[in-house]
């Protein structure tokens, strides 16, 4: 798919793909160790921050001061900052007592943040110490979450990439999906691919830590998170074969999703439309309540999630709603290209934020709904624009073509909330 630059423009076949730079409004990529620790339950997810840092992932998980979570921040103080303490013994003597109190942990998880690495805390080195401290016990991996580099879900790339290096290498013919999701919808995704006749499936993250699939030159790899650059960039280089495809998200692109698995294992598409066609006319007719609400509604997707144009692909094919613009952190045109190809002509597609100049164009273009951030949601509502958080989107099994209708949910929802709200104001005068 050929690019041609004009300035800061780049038009591609169908859309037309701006980048955009300048202040920007996201979360960090601590907060996917929110999503990563529910999946892994032996491993612990030990963040070397500040108090920010502990406040921020306590309150995107809704964890309660007397839980016990699989995760947890070292804090550094003013004097490890001021490097009038050896923030390497602290961190030590942390790791130490959490390993004497949590013994279960099979896996231990240092990620940096934005204070450890301003202070230039080398926790590579002091994860290859630990590893032969704790030698046979716990194995220790670190990565950066931090929000000098990082979006939110990036945090899942900079996790699975940590982990490559550990998994073993095999010759057997195997479907690996990548990306995190819920139990529940990896379990159906394995019986449709064991129906289609794909029986050999395997999911990384694993649902445990130390159960790390092999892979090798005739593991073929199926994304199910569109922000996975750098994992996918490493399975590569240990001779995975990566499948293109739209990310399976409604009925359309999950369709697409085993289509491209299925052509990968050279299985008849006939095979796969037997198998998925009473899930796909289910899930039709489930989507109707929510067309209803949605279909020729304005929509403006704010980057943060890097599932925008994803998202926007479904809203639009599968809902009827409006796009005046696709905002996205970053785009991997290799990963996005099958996604781009199903979006409607001339689509707006902004890569990176200039956070105020996108709220100058949300104003001025009066979406009916405008997906984003938390931060911008409570000041867009309080204008009077119906909002949707980005977080909500890796946080809800949405996953699927038994899942669209929920997926659309997610959206008819506020919409419908907003127009109760208007009939009961107007009542009330």
């Amino acid at each position: 798919m050929q690019a041609l630059k004009i300035g800061s423009k780049y038009f591609m076949s169908k859309v037309e793909l701006n980048k955009e730079a300048g202040p920007r409004e996201v979360f960090c990529g601590l907060t996917s160790i929110v999503w990563l620790h529910r999946r892994m339950p032996d491993a612990f997810f030990l963040v070397v921050g500040s108090r920010t840092c502990a406040h921020l992932i306590q309150s995107a998980a809704g964890v309660m001061i007397f839980a016990e979570p699989r995760f947890g921040t070292a804090i550094l103080e003013e004097k490890d900052l001021a490097g009038l303490a050896d923030a390497h013994e602290e961190l030590d003597r942390v790791v130490n007592d959490l390993i004497c109190r949590r013994p279960e942990i099979k896996t231990l998880f240092l990620v940096g943040s934005c204070p450890s690495e301003v202070i230039k805390l080398d926790l590579t080195t002091v994860a290859e110490k630990l590893n032969k401290r704790f030698l046979g016990k716990v194995r220790f991996v670190n990565y950066s979450g931090s929000g000098i580099e990082t979006t939110f879900t990036q945090g899942e790339d900079g996790a699975l990439k940590a982990l490559i290096p550990l998994m073993e290498s095999t010759n057997d013919k195997k479907l690996l999906l990548v990306g995190t999701l819920a139990n529940n919808v990896e379990d159906r995704f394995k019986k449709i691919f064991n129906n289609i006749g794909i029986s050999n499936v395997e999911s990384f993250p694993p649902r445990q830590s130390t159960e790390l699939p092999k892979i090798g030159k005739n593991t073929k790899v199926l994304l199910t998170q569109p922000y996975l650059s750098d994992t996918v960039r490493d399975l590569k280089h240990r001779g995975c074969e990566i499948i293109y495809a739209p990310f399976p998200l409604g009925v359309e692109g999950s369709t697409k999703w085993f289509l491209a698995a299925a052509d990968a294992f050279k299985i008849n598409e006939l095979k796969v439309h037997e198998v998925i066609a009473p899930l796909a006319n289910r899930a039709m007719q489930a989507l109707e309540k929510h067309t209803g609400i949605l279909r020729g509604k304005k929509l403006f997707l704010l980057p943060e999630s890097q599932l925008e144009i994803s998202l926007a692909r479904f809203l639009h094919n599968e809902c009827g709603m409006e796009l005046i613009e696709v905002g996205t952190p970053y785009l991997n045109k290799e990963l996005m290209g099958a996604e781009i190809n199903l979006l409607p002509d001339n689509t707006k597609i902004v890569e990176g934020q200039h956070v105020e100049k996108q709220l100058d164009r949300v104003r001025a273009s009066n979406p009916d709904l405008v997906v984003c951030g938390m931060g911008l949601a409570n000041p867009l509502e309080a204008e009077g624009i119906s909002t949707k958080w980005s977080i909500e989107m890796v946080f809800s099994p949405i996953h699927g073509i038994d899942q669209a209708a929920d997926l659309a949910g997610l959206f008819s929802r506020p919409l419908k909330r907003n127009q109760i709200l208007k009939s009961e104001t107007l009542a009330t005068f």
